[in-house]
């Protein structure tokens, strides 16, 4: 059976113990492969998990598979692949330690003659079998033979050699009942003659009258014997006379010219009435032209889609064409990669002495949103501004690795080398007295860690709240035009609502250097409680380590909280989501609006047309943001799906016009015909 999802799936690639490959469509006429885990697998604890971190890895990794689209929370989760990334599904269930077949080609049919049927026919029950072969001749006194006709199969067969006299008295035809015969009596059928015929030339009889009628149909109206003596004036049996008594008519001549006019007519009128329907049914409204926004480079007349790439594609994350893309899609251009660096010393605390001659430096990476378009960004506070004993932490095991690569500490040591300078050093600037260095970095769509130029935007740190008072911070980023968040002032989720949390994250092993990207992930509202001074709703699943910062949006793409560690479970995981309360009150203690620009608002029509089916709406609103709104990739993305669907529905429309236009033609063509024919039959009947 094949499994549920938005394709039209095609044929079965192979299969695994875990699921199998399938090769399908999607909704725009491309070729995809699909990987489909087992809905019993993934049942099975730990399976769906790995079954989405190797898809991940897989694609993240250098010369990786990239996948288009994925549903990793239904019953049996998917992944698709382009077509033409290759066998990206073996290698996904190969990463997971599976054995993987493909399926083979089917069989060639065996070639060469067909043989025969060993065996001799056997008799069956029922109407006695049509007899074939030369007549016999019958002896002794004429006999009734009872039974219905008979009929003789294949076609009268001419007889080897001359027919042969019958002795004794006329007998009647073989196959008719005998006159004043009431009771019928079974006949026996003759055996098939499987043997060839000798063909002869027909002859006269010398004596005697025929022994059997010709081989063929035998009426059912009973006939009387034949007459020996019976004969025309001449002596010879009329039916076997050797010349013709009616000379057939002479063929009338072929009236050639008559049916090449009638084909000529019968073409015009074709062509005619498919250019008619044509004139018609054509297009009086042309496609406006397809043009790349300003700022992309592009050799043909379109972006090429790997120069436009937002790192988030909605339509891959969740299903497509369905509530919770268009919510992702609105929201996801806002979110915002925040890299904090922290520089200084580790001293001892009582003499001040640092415990290295050179600075330590660490950094903390989150995720943020755009709260204005001119640049604020709202972002988790423990991560641009941790307090001093997370700091002196962090700074520790930075310097212990550091002493690792020294070779002056083992790494089997260095959580207690941790422990025991926690309560007896500092960590401060260049001097006791003054706190460390602080720089923050923000990026938008794919964004790499330890980066401080270009494409990196620095950003100043305005504002921070206390842990236990929402533990959120207030940034200004060096840039503007930025596509923008829409907070609900209302909102307040319950438990059992549904929620998409956003925030990034990296598949990456090497942290450090990692490829982050923006990703979501579908949960629910278990529970609603405080955290500090602060509501905050509890969530089922935990996106990821450095989604804190990030935002949990309702289906209209508003922001509902922003995700935070959760300190009520040990390990601190990231399903807390704090009230927008605090993201309001922080946003009006420092008099800043959240509020959306007009490229936000051409972005959401342009989304209200993609999702309604009308792309040319949908391409004109997504050209505006692509000049006024740059950073928001994602609009670039969707006015190329736009422009891939107008271009299938404009073939499509082509080719559905070309049926009526045929069947136009057709018509025209056999009415044209059918006079044709009318006018042959009557010229026909007048030469009678």
């Amino acid at each position: 059976m094949q499994p549920d999802g938005p394709y039209r799936y095609t044929h079965m690639l192979g299969g695994s113990p875990v699921g199998k490959a399938w090769a399908a469509v999607d909704g725009q006429g491309r070729l995809v492969t699909v990987a489909v885990l087992d809905a019993t697998v993934a049942a099975t604890p730990g399976w769906r998990e790995a079954f989405a971190g190797t898809a991940n890895s897989l694609a993240q990794a250098p010369g990786g598979a990239p996948f288009t689209y994925a549903d990793f929370s239904a019953a049996a989760p998917w992944v698709a692949y382009p077509a033409e990334v290759g066998p990206a599904p073996e290698k996904l269930f190969r990463a997971l330690g599976v054995d993987y077949q493909p399926v083979p080609s089917a069989a060639a049919p065996a070639s060469g003659p067909s043989q025969p049927v060993s065996g001799v026919p056997q008799s069956v029950s029922g109407p006695p079998a049509p007899t074939s072969g030369p007549p016999e001749s019958v002896s002794g006194p004429p006999q009734p033979v009872s039974g219905p006709p008979q009929p003789v199969s294949g076609g009268p067969q001419s007889v080897s050699g001359p027919p042969q006299p019958v002795p004794g008295g006329h007998q009647p035809v073989s196959g008719a009942p005998f006159p004043g015969q009431s009771t019928p009596t079974s006949a026996t059928p003759q055996p098939q003659w499987h043997g060839p015929v000798s063909p002869a030339p027909l002859q006269l009889p010398t004596s005697g009258p025929v022994s059997g009628a010709p081989q063929g149909p035998v009426s059912g109206a009973p006939t009387s014997p034949v007459s020996g003596a019976g004969g025309d004036e001449f002596g010879l049996d009329p039916f076997t006379a050797p010349v013709r008594r009616i000379q057939p008519s002479a063929r009338p001549k072929r009236r050639t010219g008559l049916w090449v006019g009638v084909a000529a007519l019968a073409l015009v009128a074709a062509v005619g009435a498919g250019a008619a329907v044509w004139a018609l049914t054509g297009d009086d409204d042309p496609e406006p032209p397809l043009t790349a926004p300003t700022g992309v480079e592009s050799s043909g007349s379109v972006p090429n889609p790997t120069e436009v790439n937002p790192g988030i594609k909605p339509w891959a994350q969740v299903a497509p064409y369905s509530p919770e893309e268009r919510a992702l899609a609105i929201a996801a251009p806002s979110l915002v990669f925040v890299e904090a660096v922290f520089t200084g010393f580790v001293r001892e605390a009582k003499s001040n002495v640092p415990l290295s001659a050179t600075p330590v430096t660490f950094k903390r990476r989150c995720s943020g949103f755009v709260a204005n378009p001119d640049g604020h960004v709202v972002t988790n506070g423990q991560c641009v501004q941790p307090s001093a004993e997370v700091a002196r932490e962090r700074a520790l095991y930075t310097l212990g690795r550091i002493l690792i690569e020294q070779k002056k500490l083992s790494a089997d040591e260095l959580d207690e080398y941790v422990r025991s300078k926690m309560g007896a050093t500092t960590f401060t600037g260049d001097q006791p007295d003054e706190a460390p260095a602080t720089q923050v970095f923000t990026q938008f769509n794919i964004a790499r860690g330890d980066l401080t130029a270009s494409p990196a935007v620095p950003a100043q740190l305005v504002h921070v709240l206390a842990a236990d008072g929402g533990n959120l911070a207030l940034l200004k980023v060096a840039q503007s035009d930025l596509p923008t968040a829409e907070v609900d002032p209302a909102a307040s989720p319950v438990p059992g609502a549904a929620l998409l949390l956003i925030g990034y994250q990296t598949g990456d092993s090497d942290f450090r250097a990692a490829t982050y990207t923006v990703e979501s992930k579908q949960v629910q509202v278990s529970s609603t409680g405080k955290q500090g001074t602060v509501e905050v709703a509890r969530v089922n699943e935990d996106l990821g380590i450095y989604s804190h910062g990030g935002i949990a949006i309702d289906d209209q793409g508003r922001v509902v909280g922003v995700i935070d560690n959760d300190r009520a479970v040990n390990g601190g995981a990231n399903r807390a989501v704090v009230s927008v309360s605090a993201v309001t009150g922080l946003l009006a203690e420092k008099g800043v609006e959240n509020e959306i620009a007009d490229a936000d608002r051409a972005y959401r029509s342009g989304l209200d047309a993609f999702f309604a089916g009308r792309s040319g709406d949908a391409i004109a609103q997504f050209n505006t943001v692509a000049e006024t709104s740059p950073t928001n990739l994602v609009a670039q993305a969707y006015r190329q799906n736009a422009i891939d669907r107008s271009r299938l529905e404009q073939e499509s429309s082509d080719s559905s016009n070309l049926v009526p236009i045929l069947l136009a033609g057709l018509g025209g063509a056999l009415v044209v015909g059918l006079i044709g024919a009318a006018v042959l039959v009557l010229r026909r009947r007048s030469t009678y």
